[in-house]
């Protein structure tokens, strides 16, 4: 809206600092400063109403230690993010980016369905909440329609770049004789292509058509595109909605995570940056750096009240809003492929329950009863069993975030 304002006013006025929309580094400040300010100032009068309304969460007895003294902290907490990451990007996002509304809609969507799965936990008193097939139904609609964005949107394409080797030679200047000689590429022009190409990290040169799995069917490549999105959506979001288990864990680990996201995006928008690091150039991506500082911020700011001992928790509300965001954000940007690395978290939580029900469920046929790997999952829960305190497994689970992310970021530089 104000990024709109101002570009008018720009084009009909002769008003002093009207031309600093333009700068993207300018609105993505913008956008942190202001996220933080409505996370920090609008989330205590948010936590203060859910408590008059009783809106707290119903504890289940898992046996932990500290986990009956949260009974009653009031949840649907991701309110407070959601409101904080949309209101920023309104004011300071350019409202007619495609990649800008994907990451709206998707960040509408799963609020949604988040917040109806909360609802139903806290005021029909049904701890399980949503049924898990609606929710799925819900994942596979958000990946659908991503997919189909991507296919048939004529502004997401990606540029082919067009290169032009030189010849030069150095030679002495006294006798005249050539000493040595290189040879440089020069970018001469680029190419704008609509493809289902995405990134695949450590080989260099190396791009995944998905073209090659349907033996070069556009319109089955396509289709393929959009299960990848679907599944790619679904695992993540559920990964996050699994790792929000104590307080401030989610929300630490997600937000290196969301930063290297939009280092990426930037570079990726960037023709010279994207050139020199030899990764995808994405025009107009760029302006996803926006999203992203909003979404930092929120994230930082609810980490304000979500810290240990936590005055308000999330729910579902939060969790799988957060997932759906980096998950559309990466199939965006084309680095879907990255995730398993930078969201190793949430994928080594993901594989701790599925390991732990499968291994219970295979011991109770063949033994009669039902055995455990873990003391408990997700694996949050087991370093809990084993006497860690919240703080210690929260902040071990940030450092490992942070080094899975400095280890996303060196990709860039071993293409």
């Amino acid at each position: 809206m104000l990024y709109s304002l101002f570009e008018y006013l720009n084009k009909t006025t002769d008003l002093p600092g009207m031309r600093v929309v333009e700068y993207i580094s300018f609105r993505s400040a913008a956008a942190i400063i202001i996220s933080l300010l409505i996370a920090i100032v609008f989330g205590k009068r948010i936590i203060r109403f859910l408590k008059r309304k009783q809106i707290g969460e119903d504890i289940r007895d898992l046996g932990l230690e500290g986990q009956l003294q949260k009974k009653g902290t009031p949840t649907m907490g991701g309110i407070i993010i959601i409101l904080a990451v949309i209101i920023p990007v309104l004011l300071f996002g350019d409202l007619q980016n495609v990649y800008i509304q994907l990451m709206l809609i998707s960040t509408l969507w799963l609020g949604f369905i988040g917040g109806l799965d909360d609802y139903i936990k806290v005021f029909r008193h049904n701890k399980d909440g949503l049924n898990g097939r609606f929710k799925i139904i819900g994942q596979v609609g958000l990946g659908i329609i991503v997919g189909t964005t991507m296919w048939l949107s004529s502004d997401i394409v990606i540029h082919e770049k067009i290169f032009e080797t030189k010849g030069y030679n150095v030679t002495d200047v006294e006798t005249g004789e050539v000493v040595n000689s290189y040879t440089e590429k020069h970018i001469i022009s680029t190419t704008p292509e609509k493809t289902t190409k995405t990134s695949i990290p450590f080989l260099k040169d190396t791009m995944l058509d998905y073209k090659v799995l349907t033996g070069g069917n556009d319109t089955l490549a396509w289709i393929v595109y959009i299960i990848v999105a679907i599944f790619v959506i679904t695992a993540v979001s559920n990964g996050a909605n699994l790792t929000d288990g104590i307080d401030g864990l989610l929300t630490g680990v997600s937000v290196p995570i969301v930063m290297v996201l939009g280092g990426l995006a930037y570079l990726s928008g960037h023709i010279i940056y994207s050139d020199y690091l030899n990764i995808m150039y994405i025009p107009n991506s760029g302006e996803l750096i926006v999203f992203a500082a909003a979404f930092a911020g929120a994230l930082i700011g609810f980490l304000w009240y979500n810290s240990f001992p936590a005055q308000i928790f999330m729910g579902d509300t939060g969790s799988l809003t957060i997932g759906g965001i980096i998950a559309v954000f990466a199939l965006c940007i084309r680095k879907e492929l990255l995730l398993p690395l930078l969201c190793g978290v949430f994928l080594v939580e993901a594989l701790s329950v599925m390991i732990q029900v499968g291994y219970f469920k295979y011991t109770k046929k063949k033994y009669g009863e039902g055995r455990r790997i873990f003391l408990m999952s997700p694996l949050h829960h087991h370093f809990q069993k084993k006497g860690l305190f919240e703080t210690k497994i929260m902040m071990r689970f940030f450092i490992i975030s942070l080094l899975l992310a400095a280890m996303t970021l060196v990709t860039l530089k071993i293409q």
